[in-house]
Protein backbone atom coordinates (compact mmCIF):
# COMPACT_ATOMS: atom_id res chain seq x y z
CA UNK A 1 0.00 0.00 0.00
CA UNK A 2 2.52 2.36 0.96
CA UNK A 3 4.44 1.94 -2.34
CA UNK A 4 1.31 2.15 -4.15
CA UNK A 5 0.97 5.44 -2.50
CA UNK A 6 4.16 6.51 -3.38
CA UNK A 7 4.16 5.97 -6.82
CA UNK A 8 0.62 7.73 -7.28
CA UNK A 9 1.24 10.57 -4.86
CA UNK A 10 1.14 13.37 -7.89
CA UNK A 11 -2.19 12.15 -9.26
CA UNK A 12 -4.00 11.51 -6.09
CA UNK A 13 -2.92 14.87 -4.71
CA UNK A 14 -3.88 16.03 -8.47
CA UNK A 15 -7.45 14.66 -7.94
CA UNK A 16 -8.00 15.99 -4.76
CA UNK A 17 -6.59 19.17 -5.67
CA UNK A 18 -9.54 19.22 -8.48
CA UNK A 19 -12.08 18.19 -6.07
CA UNK A 20 -11.62 20.68 -3.82
CA UNK A 21 -11.52 23.18 -6.30
CA UNK A 22 -14.86 21.99 -8.34
CA UNK A 23 -16.57 22.46 -4.70
CA UNK A 24 -15.01 25.92 -4.05
CA UNK A 25 -16.52 26.73 -7.29
CA UNK A 26 -20.24 25.35 -6.41
CA UNK A 27 -20.22 27.12 -3.79
CA UNK A 28 -19.30 30.50 -5.37
CA UNK A 29 -21.93 29.52 -7.91
CA UNK A 30 -24.65 29.32 -5.09
CA UNK A 31 -23.52 32.36 -3.22
CA UNK A 32 -23.63 34.35 -6.10
CA UNK A 33 -27.06 33.18 -7.28
CA UNK A 34 -28.21 33.65 -3.75
CA UNK A 35 -26.92 37.25 -4.06
CA UNK A 36 -28.51 38.19 -7.61
CA UNK A 37 -32.03 36.40 -6.34
CA UNK A 38 -31.90 38.36 -3.13
CA UNK A 39 -31.32 41.60 -5.49
CA UNK A 40 -34.49 41.02 -7.20
CA UNK A 41 -36.41 40.90 -4.33
CA UNK A 42 -34.87 43.89 -3.16
CA UNK A 43 -36.16 45.37 -6.63
CA UNK A 44 -39.52 44.79 -6.27
CA UNK A 45 -40.05 46.35 -2.63
CA UNK A 46 -38.56 48.81 -3.97
CA UNK A 47 -41.14 49.03 -6.59
CA UNK A 48 -43.43 48.79 -4.16
CA UNK A 49 -42.60 51.47 -1.68
CA UNK A 50 -42.00 53.47 -4.96
CA UNK A 51 -44.98 52.36 -7.64
CA UNK A 52 -43.02 55.32 -10.05
CA UNK A 53 -40.06 53.24 -10.51
CA UNK A 54 -42.02 50.25 -11.69
CA UNK A 55 -43.63 52.52 -14.13
CA UNK A 56 -40.59 53.77 -15.50
CA UNK A 57 -38.48 50.38 -15.04
CA UNK A 58 -41.20 49.09 -17.56
CA UNK A 59 -41.94 51.72 -19.72
CA UNK A 60 -38.55 51.47 -20.90
CA UNK A 61 -38.45 47.80 -21.18
CA UNK A 62 -41.97 47.81 -23.42
CA UNK A 63 -39.75 50.77 -25.39
CA UNK A 64 -36.82 48.82 -25.51
CA UNK A 65 -39.54 46.15 -27.25
CA UNK A 66 -41.00 48.53 -29.02
CA UNK A 67 -37.76 49.51 -30.68
CA UNK A 68 -36.40 46.30 -31.72
CA UNK A 69 -40.03 45.95 -33.16
CA UNK A 70 -39.96 48.77 -35.38
CA UNK A 71 -36.24 47.72 -36.99
CA UNK A 72 -38.10 44.32 -38.05
CA UNK A 73 -41.03 46.38 -39.30
CA UNK A 74 -38.71 48.96 -40.95
CA UNK A 75 -36.25 45.98 -42.60
CA UNK A 76 -39.70 44.88 -44.03
CA UNK A 77 -39.16 41.21 -41.73
CA UNK A 78 -42.90 41.43 -40.22
CA UNK A 79 -45.90 42.43 -41.68
CA UNK A 80 -47.96 46.10 -40.65
CA UNK A 81 -50.77 43.54 -39.16
CA UNK A 82 -48.17 41.32 -37.27
CA UNK A 83 -46.60 44.24 -35.90
CA UNK A 84 -49.67 45.82 -34.45
CA UNK A 85 -50.65 42.76 -33.06
CA UNK A 86 -46.96 42.73 -31.58
CA UNK A 87 -47.58 46.21 -30.26
CA UNK A 88 -50.56 45.69 -28.48
CA UNK A 89 -49.26 42.79 -26.81
CA UNK A 90 -46.34 44.52 -25.53
CA UNK A 91 -48.84 46.87 -24.13
CA UNK A 92 -50.43 44.39 -22.64
CA UNK A 93 -47.87 42.86 -20.81
CA UNK A 94 -46.84 46.33 -19.65
CA UNK A 95 -50.34 46.72 -17.89
CA UNK A 96 -50.04 43.09 -16.74
CA UNK A 97 -47.01 43.60 -14.72
CA UNK A 98 -48.39 46.84 -13.92
CA UNK A 99 -51.24 44.86 -12.21
CA UNK A 100 -49.07 42.39 -10.41
CA UNK A 101 -48.08 42.81 -7.31
CA UNK A 102 -44.79 43.85 -6.33
CA UNK A 103 -45.19 42.45 -2.56
CA UNK A 104 -45.89 39.14 -4.40
CA UNK A 105 -42.57 38.65 -6.69
CA UNK A 106 -40.72 39.92 -4.00
CA UNK A 107 -41.93 37.31 -1.44
CA UNK A 108 -41.25 34.51 -4.24
CA UNK A 109 -37.78 35.83 -4.69
CA UNK A 110 -37.04 36.04 -1.17
CA UNK A 111 -38.26 32.22 -0.50
CA UNK A 112 -35.85 31.72 -3.71
CA UNK A 113 -32.98 32.65 -1.94
CA UNK A 114 -34.04 30.38 0.87
CA UNK A 115 -35.22 26.94 -0.69
CA UNK A 116 -32.79 26.73 -3.49
CA UNK A 117 -29.75 28.41 -2.41
CA UNK A 118 -29.12 26.85 0.90
CA UNK A 119 -26.98 25.53 2.61
CA UNK A 120 -24.46 27.32 2.77
CA UNK A 121 -25.99 29.87 5.07
CA UNK A 122 -25.03 32.82 3.40
CA UNK A 123 -25.32 36.54 4.28
CA UNK A 124 -28.09 36.79 1.29
CA UNK A 125 -30.40 33.42 3.01
CA UNK A 126 -29.80 35.18 6.47
CA UNK A 127 -31.21 38.35 5.35
CA UNK A 128 -33.65 36.81 2.82
CA UNK A 129 -35.06 34.40 6.19
CA UNK A 130 -35.75 37.66 8.31
CA UNK A 131 -37.71 39.23 5.55
CA UNK A 132 -39.93 36.44 4.48
CA UNK A 133 -42.53 36.74 7.34
CA UNK A 134 -42.93 40.54 6.95
CA UNK A 135 -43.20 40.21 3.54
CA UNK A 136 -45.85 37.52 3.81
CA UNK A 137 -47.94 39.27 6.02
CA UNK A 138 -47.29 42.31 3.90
CA UNK A 139 -48.97 40.54 0.87
CA UNK A 140 -51.53 39.08 2.82
CA UNK A 141 -52.84 42.51 3.76
CA UNK A 142 -53.09 43.25 0.06
CA UNK A 143 -54.53 40.89 -0.57
CA UNK A 144 -57.08 41.45 2.09
CA UNK A 145 -57.73 44.73 1.36
CA UNK A 146 -58.99 43.90 -2.11
CA UNK A 147 -61.38 41.81 -0.89
CA UNK A 148 -59.33 38.29 -1.04
CA UNK A 149 -59.83 35.83 1.62
CA UNK A 150 -56.48 34.60 2.35
CA UNK A 151 -55.39 32.11 4.69
CA UNK A 152 -51.32 31.46 5.63
CA UNK A 153 -51.31 28.06 3.13
CA UNK A 154 -52.65 29.82 0.47
CA UNK A 155 -49.36 31.57 0.31
CA UNK A 156 -46.93 29.26 -0.18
Amino acid sequence: MKNLLKKHYKTVLFIMMWIVLIYLFVYLDVLLRARSAYYEAEKYMDWYYNPEKKLNSLEKEAQIEKSKLDKLFAKNKISEEEYKIKLELIEFNKQRKLEESSLKYAYIWYKTVVDLFSPPESKWVKLARQKIPVVKQMWKEELIKKGFKIEDYMLE
